[in-house]
C-alpha cells in the first residue's frame, strides 16, 4: 500500500437518533463537531486528545478512533507502520449526542483518505457498512456520514428477519428548523438505557408510534406545525425515565410548556426542536432548564446539512466531497437522497465558522 506523506484532517457532526418516536432509525446531524488529524509516521502510535474526553488519550490501541482506522486499514489490506492522532473534541461523550458514531465515522474516514486510491479500495457504501458494523447502530452513522436528517434500516434476511444491508435515506429538513440540546451534566451509558426496554409493547402503542414516527419525517421537512404532536413517543421514552430521572422531569416540563422536545438518543440529553420566527424561541428553552436547578448545558445548534469534511493535505481547504455538485447527482453514494430511488441505496457488508470551500457528504477527495 501506498501511504499519504502529508496528514489529513477530518470534521464530523454530532447527531441526535431517534428523535422521539423513530426508535432506532432516524438521525439528524447537527452542528457540533468533532476534529481529527492523522498522518501516516514511521513507526509506533500517538495519540493526543484534547476537549471533551481528553482523559481517552491513554487508551492508545483501544481509543475508538484508534480501532476504527485499524478496521478500516484492514479491509484496504495492510497497516501503517505509524500512527500519529489528534483529536479534538467538541460532543459531550456519554450523552446520547453520537460521539461514538463521530468517532468511528471520523476514524474510517482519516484512514481512507491516508492510503493512497483509498475510495476504490474502501468504497462509500463499504465505508457505511464498516461504520455500522464498528459502532452498532446505524442511526446514528447515517446522520453522522450525510448529514442533514436521515432514516436507517436493515434489509430482511432470506427468512423474514431484519439484519441484512444496511439502507439509508437522507431527506432535505426545513431550512428554518434548528434545534436546542440541554446536555446532562452527568453520562448514561447507552446499555444502561437499552436494558430497561422491555421486550414486548402493547400493539396500540407501537400503531401509534408508527404514525408519529410518519409525521415526524413530515413536521421535519415539510410542515412544522405538526412537529409537538410528531415528537411524542410511545415505545422507549417512558420505560427510560427511571434510569434517567433529571431527564424525565426536564423533558415533562418542556412539553408541558408545547416544546417539541425528545430524549437524544439513548439520553440523558434532550432535543428540542426550533423554528425560525416561531414559539417557542430557544430562551425558552433556557429558563425552563433553569427552573429545574439541574446544571443542564443549553446548547443553541443548527442541523448539519451537509456531513463530513475531509482536508487531504497541509495546503488544501476542507474540500467539498461532492466537488460542488448536487447531492442528486454525485455518483456511487452509498446514502441516496429521497426522490432518486425507491428503496434507498444498500451498503454492501463490510469486509471485516468553518472554513470556505467545505468538503462534506460521502463522495471523498
Amino acid at each position: 500500500m501506498i501511504w499519504s506523506e502529508h496528514p489529513v484532517r477530518v470534521r464530523v457532526p454530532a447527531t441526535s437518533a431517534n428523535l422521539g418516536p423513530g426508535f432506532d432509525a432516524l438521525g439528524l446531524a447537527l452542528a457540533l463537531h468533532d476534529e481529527v488529524e492523522a498522518q501516516v509516521t514511521s513507526d509506533g502510535l500517538s495519540v493526543a486528545v484534547s476537549g471533551e474526553g481528553k482523559n481517552t488519550a491513554g487508551a492508545e490501541e483501544q481509543h475508538l478512533v484508534v480501532t476504527a482506522m485499524r478496521a478500516a486499514f484492514g479491509t484496504m489490506g495492510g497497516q501503517p507502520p505509524g500512527i500519529a492522532l489528534r483529536c479534538v473534541n467538541a460532543i459531550p461523550h456519554g450523552r446520547g449526542l453520537g460521539s461514538s458514531a463521530a468517532a468511528v465515522v471520523s476514524g474510517v474516514l482519516a484512514a481512507r483518505a491516508l492510503v493512497a486510491g483509498g475510495p476504490d479500495l474502501l468504497p462509500d457504501e463499504d465505508v457505511l457498512a464498516l461504520a455500522v458494523e464498528l459502532e452498532g447502530h446505524p442511526d446514528n452513522v447515517a446522520a453522522c456520514l450525510a448529514g442533514g436528517l436521515t432514516v436507517a434500516w436493515r434489509r430482511s434476511l432470506a427468512d423474514g428477519r431484519p439484519g441484512g444491508a444496511v439502507g439509508v435515506l437522507r431527506l432535505r429538513v426545513l431550512d428554518s428548523l434548528s434545534a436546542v440540546a440541554c446536555v446532562a451534566p452527568t453520562a448514561l451509558a447507552t446499555r444502561t438505557a437499552r436494558r430497561v426496554l422491555p421486550e414486548l409493547v402493547p400493539h396500540a402503542d407501537a400503531a401509534a408510534n408508527a404514525a408519529r414516527s410518519a409525521l415526524l419525517v413530515a413536521g421535519l421537512t415539510r410542515d412544522p406545525a405538526v412537529l409537538f404532536d410528531a415528537t411524542e413517543d410511545f415505545l422507549h421514552q417512558r420505560y427510560r425515565a427511571p434510569v434517567m430521572p433529571e431527564t424525565a422531569d426536564l423533558l415533562g416540563r418542556l412539553r408541558q410548556a408545547g416544546v417539541p422536545a425528545v430524549v437524544s438518543g439513548a439520553g440523558p440529553s434532550i432535543l428540542a426542536m426550533t423554528v425560525a420566527g416561531q414559539q417557542p424561541a430557544p430562551d425558552v428553552v433556557d429558563s425552563i432548564a433553569r427552573e429545574t436547578g439541574i446544571s443542564w448545558d443549553v446548547i443553541p445548534l443548527d442541523v448539519d446539512r451537509l456531513g463530513p469534511a475531509i482536508q487531504p493535505g497541509p495546503d488544501a481547504h476542507l474540500l467539498d466531497t461532492r466537488q460542488g455538485r448536487p447531492f442528486t447527482q454525485a455518483p456511487g453514494l452509498g446514502v441516496h437522497p429521497a426522490g432518486t430511488s425507491p428503496q434507498g441505496r444498500m451498503a454492501r457488508p463490510a469486509t471485516h465558522g468553518p472554513p470556505s470551500g467545505e468538503c462534506r457528504g460521502l463522495l471523498w477527495c
